[in-house]
């Protein structure tokens, strides 16, 4: 496996006064190749799945590897895949006496060993978002193997020449043992669903909305658990946003006529205001998020995110906020920022938009793609992808263009009178809109994990909505490696 030195994305450019966990992700290449190898044998034979990837690339920009949940590989294989970096996953209840394998730092499909099984995969899982919608699609007859909502569903879906492509649907579930659901347990989670679906955004005081959905998670989190809980919170956050984002729903048609839906999602990332950012990051925390990397991009940035992943679901989160050149120290996801005299460009996004949490949505989604062939197809659709600001190996990525919104006049007149703007862009404001939301195209190689944080800084100045539209799509990057 490649070095962790050779790549150190991760290291804050500014210490803290109690320096978080250092999160400096490898590049695991050699974990990478193994597993293509072994895919690449597979699809040799069988040929629905080999027509499936030829499909997923053409119709969906999207590469096989990035949906497979998990390989059956015998237990021969253990040693390489220990030497690359994976280990046994002692929490999953792998069927059969099999050892569950994980790569704890790479963005990998996961490994089951079974004994007496010869080299080529007797068996690749696909993880769309909804297993009936998979077997829909494709006109499938085999029967669905658990219940409706429950926790792990499982589909053959091919087998041919000795190996057998599956199709399985996790519920806030890591293992791969499906059961029952418990009496009353369907209710209850449609009950949590319609919660969630129905939650209301826009209040008098935002303080307001972080207050009531803490009320929704007091009445959800009992009745279905944190994990399951956390699971419905983000299929209702992507369909927010997928209704304010029209390269979102294209893209999202394109991977239905799959029956794939998001089950290629990243992360998703949400702006905050100074003020109510330690709120959300304690919402996130009810929801069973663990904090990872934190970044302050420097005074000349003015902005810091603090990303969160949720083991379970495997939902990773990127949350930004304004920050000032003197809170280079202040661990801002735990302590509050007081009032700032000037705006950022989270603060005015927030400002103009609201709380992503809340009545904005989230600021984009991110989905892992083949990078090229997505620019490709979604300028065919109309939409078309700012320059990339990572363009590396092992890391691209870009926005689309972002969807123009109009801006509430009674918010932009509140910048105004605290001239946190000026009068020529309150004009500009009311009358044109301002930029909203992104779809963003991402391809990892080498099981990146991390982000790079140059990279990062210079697509967010390139979304300040006070430059022009012009200047915005034509954001570059500045970095020629990786950089913290």
């Amino acid at each position: 496996m490649t070095s962790t030195t050779q790549q150190n994305a991760e290291t804050p450019t500014k210490p803290f006064a109690s320096p978080p966990k250092q999160f400096d992700w490898p590049l695991a290449y050699d974990a990478e190749k193994f597993l293509t190898q072994r895919i690449s044998a597979f699809l040799e034979r069988n040929r629905f799945a080999h027509a499936l990837a030829d499909r997923m690339r053409r119709e969906t920009g999207t590469d096989f590897f990035e949906w497979i949940d998990h390989l059956i590989l015998p237990t021969e294989d253990e040693p390489a895949l220990r030497r690359a970096g994976f280990v046994r996953d002692e929490a999953i209840d792998a069927p059969n006496g099999e050892t569950a394998l994980h790569h704890p730092r790479a963005t990998l499909p996961c490994v089951r060993l079974r004994p007496g099984q010869k080299e080529i995969p007797p068996v690749i899982a696909l993880r769309p978002e909804r297993v009936a919608d998979f077997k829909a699609r494709h006109n499938l007859t085999a029967d669905i193997e658990g219940a409706p909502y429950s926790r792990y569903r499982r589909l053959v879906v091919s087998e041919e020449n000795g190996v057998r492509l599956e199709a399985v649907e996790r519920r806030a579930y890591r293992g791969y043992a499906p059961a029952p659901l418990k009496p009353g347990e369907l209710e209850a989670i449609l009950k949590v669903n319609d919660l969630w679906k129905t939650r209301p955004r826009l209040f008098s005081q935002d303080a307001q909305g972080f207050e009531f959905a803490n009320r929704l998670l007091d009445q959800s989190i009992p009745l279905i658990g944190r994990d399951l809980t956390c699971q419905i919170f983000f299929e209702e956050e992507r369909a927010y946003w997928e209704s304010r984002n029209r390269a979102g729903r294209i893209q999202k048609f394109r991977q239905d006529s799959l029956g794939l839906g998001w089950g290629n999602h990243d992360h998703h990332t949400f702006r905050c205001s100074r003020e109510h950012f330690v709120d959300l990051i304690e919402i996130l925390l009810k929801l069973g998020f663990e904090k990872r990397e934190r970044y302050y991009a420097g005074a000349e940035a003015g902005w810091g995110a603090q990303i969160s992943e949720q083991a379970t679901t495997g939902i990773v989160v990127f949350a930004d906020v304004d920050l000032m050149p003197d809170e280079t120290e202040i661990d801002f996801s735990a302590n509050r920022l007081p009032p700032a005299s000037r705006l950022g460009t989270v603060g005015l996004w927030v400002g103009l938009h609201g709380e992503s949490f809340l009545e904005a949505g989230m600021h984009h989604l991110e989905a892992r793609f083949d990078y090229q062939l997505l620019r490709e197809q979604l300028k065919e659709q109309g939409v078309n992808t700012m320059n990339p600001f990572s363009n590396f190996e092992f890391l691209r990525q870009a926005f689309t263009e972002g969807e123009r919104w109009p801006v509430n006049r009674a918010r932009a007149e509140r910048l105004l009178a605290a001239r946190l703007i000026t009068p020529q862009q309150f004009e500009k404001f009311t009358t044109e809109g301002a930029i909203g939301s992104h779809l963003e195209n991402l391809q990892r190689h080498g099981g990146f994990k991390g982000f790079n944080q140059k990279s990062v800084s210079v697509v967010i100045a390139a979304t300040d909505p006070r430059k022009s539209h012009f200047e915005s799509a034509q954001a570059r990057p500045t970095a020629s490696e990786p950089a913290a």
